[in-house]
């Protein structure tokens, strides 16, 4: 192996490392909760409490992403979070103390928005060397990485094992893929220089990052809506028995992985704007679906169909987020990233407050609508 083609070839084996290290960290958080919960002694109002100061944490880190690769580039920023996150997992797993471990969630916060951004603006100067696109697998790989981790978490508390030991080794997984990194992730840099004079700087393209941030925004409303109440919807709501109340969730993921899989194809053969104006027509449908017919089948064929949508937009957008100015796509992906939380935040949030038990169903149109008043802006898409 020549050493042009040595690096090249690391690299598009790091980048998606990456993507898949993130998709396993947050599940593993995510499905670790109950046994930190328990260990610590907090109830379910602290830990929504710690779920929403970990995503303000991460819109911090995606600040940090931006300053570091505008001075140092985006490889220094994936390889710092990832370090990051994995000392906040270390100390989430050992800790008893709700002090220590409200510290652990803010560093963890921190590392998660400082991965988020820099992964992407890595798979930016990855899909450059591709004719073809790429960020479909890229994501691909996070939701496999993610189903994988609430498979892990499943197998080591059905033999009895502390919950808290799939902490320790995503945390060993992700310095592992830092250290991989730091001789195979991209150096280069896309932003601009701090020494640069202004008049020579290219400036952002603000409408471009807004039409592109609510994209993501209505995705991750979705996604949040979902993860945070489908099974609260299925179980309080439905009545469903509690083998059943994990298939919503378990479809939507399913789903994303398979629109994931399919994203790039799709865009290859009709195009970005199109691929896109079909995620949402089904998510829509699926949304409605879960509004209108309040049956278990239905429910989890909607939140299936929203799944399929939200894995598709989320690549699409930062694809085009990596294109809109290229000599300056940290910066763009940064700023759209941050759009990430607020739908985070939005999904979990908003469906609680406005319905519960069986009207719960209703409120699921919210993000529907949402996904509609998207439509105008799809053209973004377009190269």
């Amino acid at each position: 192996m020549n050493t042009v083609t040595a690096p090249r070839t690391a690299r598009r084996g790091a980048v998606p490392a990456s993507y898949a290290a993130q998709g396993l960290g947050y599940a593993t958080v995510v499905t670790a909760l109950p046994a930190i919960k328990d260990r610590v002694g907090i109830d379910d109002m602290t830990v929504s409490l710690l779920l929403l100061g970990t995503c303000l944490a991460a819109a911090l880190g995606s600040i940090l992403a931006d300053v570091v690769a505008v001075r140092r580039g985006s490889r220094v920023a994936l390889v710092g979070g990832l370090a990051i996150q994995a000392i906040g997992l270390f100390v989430i797993a050992a800790t008893g103390s709700f002090e220590v471990l409200l510290i652990a969630v803010m560093v963890y916060g921190v590392g998660l928005g400082a991965v988020d951004a820099s992964s992407n603006m890595q798979g930016a100067l990855l899909q450059r060397r591709h004719p073809q696109p790429i960020f479909g697998r890229l994501y691909a790989g996070y939701t496999a990485a993610a189903i994988l981790a609430t498979l892990g978490t499943a197998a080591v508390l059905g033999a009895s094992a502390p919950a808290t030991l799939t902490l320790v080794v995503t945390a060993i997984v992700q310095l592992a893929v830092a250290a991989w990194g730091v001789i195979a992730f991209d150096p280069a840099r896309a932003a601009h220089q701090t020494h640069d004079e202004p008049r020579r700087r290219t400036p952002l393209p603000r409408r471009a990052i807004w039409a592109v941030g609510a994209i993501v925004f209505a995705a991750f409303v979705i996604d949040s809506a979902v993860s945070s109440w489908s099974t609260i919807y299925l179980t309080d709501g439905l009545q469903a028995e509690p083998a059943v109340t994990p298939l919503g969730y378990a479809a939507y993921l399913a789903a994303m992985l398979v629109a994931r899989l399919g994203t790039d194809p799709a865009v290859r053969a009709v195009g970005a704007v199109r691929v896109g104006v079909a995620a949402i027509l089904l998510a829509v449908a699926g949304a409605v679906l879960v509004a209108v017919w309040p049956v278990v089948p239905a429910a989890i064929i909607g939140f299936a169909a929203m799944g399929a949508a939200s894995g598709t937009l989320v690549p699409l957008a930062f694809a085009r987020a990596g294109e809109v100015l290229p000599e300056r796509s940290d910066e763009v992906i940064a700023r759209v990233n941050l759009f990430n939380y607020a739908g985070a935040v939005t999904g979990a949030v908003v469906l609680g407050l406005v319905a519960t038990g069986p009207a719960l169903g209703v409120a699921f149109l919210i993000p529907a609508a949402v996904l509609a008043a998207l439509l105008p802006v799809l053209r973004t898409l377009r190269r």
